[in-house]
């Protein structure tokens, strides 16, 4: 029998699929692996499912898109949750995640957690003055539940951060029946353990949510690569003054006439998303297409 489905995770070779009559656990065919194509959690697929053997993945439909970090695919917004403290955030990862988002044509929304240790609105103004939507969290106090709520009506959404920043605390919170493992953040690393293992995805309201592992640092490399020519289409503040620079080669890094620049200076354009631009660039720059 041939199902359409949607991969909710993957563990150890085996995938299980949502159908429309039920769950099914199967394993790929191998011909993914000699194509070097690995199914991932929101894969729309189509499988057989028997009863003498192993039900298999035939087909991959079409992705619409696909992350290497966190492992997705077919989403439609990225919470980008960060935490106040412990661990502090890190505006390089944010808004490499941002751009990668951007690049893929996802939505990026910025979710800040455990609000109650710290102020954060130097933060909060950095991404709303940016254009995206922020919210706001804290265990203690669990505003902007509703409104995040919300925003998974029925889409795919996938959260993504830094380990120990309070993803699983987060959806929990936006579940009636979940309850995902949490972990204490080490006091002498300031970091928190992995307690996702690999993106799952779970029904919340009409929406879908994907949890995923959490990580400590992102290269743009194999599916993430960026080149540093198209760097700055994914900073949405640029796009008004891209083409109003004195030569049209400009990399925005200082040159003579850049109008880019001259929006940092005047504060229009935040300093630091600024300097994340700046470093994206500098690791990017070597990188050409021929290589490939």
């Amino acid at each position: 029998m041939q199902l359409n489905g949607i991969i909710l995770k993957g563990i150890g070779g085996f995938y299980y699929v949502e159908t429309s009559q039920g769950i099914f656990e199967c394993k790929a065919k191998g011909i993914f692996r000699k194509e070097k194509i690995t199914p991932l959690a929101g894969d729309k697929v189509v499988i057989t499912v028997r009863e003498d053997k192993d039900n298999t993945i035939d087909e991959i439909l079409p992705r619409k898109n696909c992350l290497k970090r966190p492992p997705v695919a077919n989403i439609d917004k990225l919470f980008i949750v960060i935490s106040a403290a412990k661990p502090n955030p890190n505006p390089l990862i944010i808004d490499k995640m941002i751009v990668l988002a951007e690049k893929n044509n996802i939505e990026p929304v910025i979710v800040i957690t455990k609000t109650d240790l710290c102020d954060i609105s130097e933060l909060v103004n950095i991404y709303r003055s940016t254009g995206y939507r922020v919210y706001t969290f804290s265990s203690v106090y669990d505003t902007y539940v509703g409104e995040i709520k919300a925003e998974l009506s029925s889409c795919l959404v996938a959260f993504t951060g830094n380990s120990g920043v309070g993803k699983s605390t987060l959806i929990n919170a936006l579940s009636d029946n979940l309850n995902l493992a949490t972990a204490q953040i080490s006091d002498k690393l300031g970091r928190g353990r992995h307690t996702t293992r690999q993106a799952e995805i779970f029904h919340i309201g009409d929406g879908l949510v994907i949890d995923t592992a959490g990580f400590s640092s992102i290269d743009f490399t194999d599916e993430n690569l960026i080149f540093s020519r198209e760097l700055e289409l994914y900073f949405k503040e640029f796009e008004e003054y891209i083409g109003q620079c004195k030569f049209t080669s400009c990399s925005h890094l200082g040159e003579k006439g850049c109008k880019v620049c001259e929006m940092v200076k005047q504060g229009i354009i935040n300093q630091s998303r600024y300097n994340s631009y700046v470093s994206m660039f500098q690791e990017v720059k070597d990188y050409k297409k021929w290589n490939v």
